[in-house]
């Protein structure tokens, strides 16, 4: 009977050799559960964009009130630079 458990034993020990190896049926696909930032790539950062934009949250990750109050400073330090901005070429001369 000791031999019984024994065998067991192996063969279970094995068969998660096997698994844990990848040999056995494979994991999931990951698939991405991430909020899109969705900023644009073809022009500059707006006050707009800056507005819009979220970011995940990890485990023991950021505190969300920091970056929502430094991404709304940035949105109207933006927004504040915008109209001055307007009056200049693409060179930044006036």
């Amino acid at each position: 009977m000791m031999w019984l458990f024994a065998i067991l034993a192996v063969l279970l020990l094995g068969g998660v050799a096997v698994v844990a190896a990848g040999m056995g049926t494979p994991l999931a696909q990951e698939y991405g559960d991430r909020p899109d930032a969705e900023v644009p790539a073809d022009r500059p950062l707006g006050p707009e964009d800056l507005r819009r934009v979220r970011f995940s949250v990890a485990l023991r990750g950021y505190r969300m009130s920091e970056v929502d109050a430094l991404l709304a400073r940035l949105a109207e330090e933006q927004a504040a630079r915008a109209p001055e901005s307007e009056g200049r070429g693409a060179t930044g001369e006036e």
